[in-house]
């Protein structure tokens, strides 16, 4: 049965972001995870977990000034003193509310060998760090249809940062719905890839709703992530095409 976590920025959004996390349990979700926390106090935080009695599964790195388009700093040479500064605020964040991973975005960048050597070069201080507190590292692939000149796009090339850093507490976060766009053969691949991943995250395609709105068969993507022996948490990062509970049918079973 995989362990489904609610995704707090893209569901419930009905309710203020502190709200999601009882709004989360009431619906029957035991995880939840958020993309980016950190416009609320950690200590906010960590009473709305521990009173609505979630766990926290997952958040990101802190990927730069959106203001600016940045969508991740980890790529990008000459910005590595603040990508350390992001490891360093994700760490509080994540032990003020027991999030055992933290997920690193690569950022919009070229895809030469100088973006891929710093991708490399961060990742393996991070992980390190990382598992310096006891902490997992993720990286995730995105796809250039949703975000144009995304440098991360697919899981070989994940890998092969991932090798290039060389860190054992590095490892791949396989979302669904990017993976689906940009390469297909979800279950093939993760079969193939289960030792690297870590987490999974899911929405259907095109348009990035509910499982059952678009063209990926998710009762059998489920079952197999079961057969294969997946026992990590599948992140539901998705947009309700309308009231986030109504959505909610295909969990049913899974909640």
């Amino acid at each position: 049965m995989p362990k489904l976590a609610a995704n707090l920025s893209t569901l419930f959004t009905e309710l203020d972001f502190l709200e999601r996390f009882a709004a989360a349990r009431a619906a029957g979700f035991r995880y939840v995870e958020y993309q980016f926390p950190y416009a609320a106090p950690a200590d906010d935080l960590a009473r709305r977990a521990r009173d609505a009695g979630v766990q926290v599964v997952l958040h990101n790195l802190p990927a730069g000034d959106a203001s600016k388009g940045e969508r991740g700093l980890a790529c990008l040479p000459g910005r590595e003193a603040h990508f350390r500064e992001g490891v360093e605020r994700a760490i509080a964040y994540a032990k003020a509310v027991g999030c055992p991973r933290l997920n690193c975005l690569a950022g919009l960048a070229p895809a030469d060998a100088r973006h891929f050597d710093t991708l490399a070069a961060n990742v393996r201080y991070a992980a390190r760090r990382l598992g310096e507190v006891g902490i997992q590292l993720v990286l995730e692939p995105i796809n250039t249809r949703s975000v144009p000149g995304f440098f991360l796009t697919g899981s070989r090339q994940a890998i092969d940062v991932l090798n290039a850093a060389g860190e054992g507490n590095a490892f791949l976060q396989y979302d669904v719905f990017h993976m689906q766009i940009m390469e297909g053969d979800l279950a093939a691949t993760l079969e193939r890839l289960l030792a690297r991943i870590a987490h999974v995250q899911i929405a259907d395609v095109p348009d990035r709703h509910e499982p059952g709105s678009g063209e990926i068969n998710f009762d059998f993507l489920l079952a197999h992530l079961d057969r294969i022996g997946y026992a990590g948490w599948v992140g539901c990062e998705y947009n309700p095409r309308g009231d986030t509970l109504k959505g909610l049918t295909w969990a049913k079973p899974y909640l």
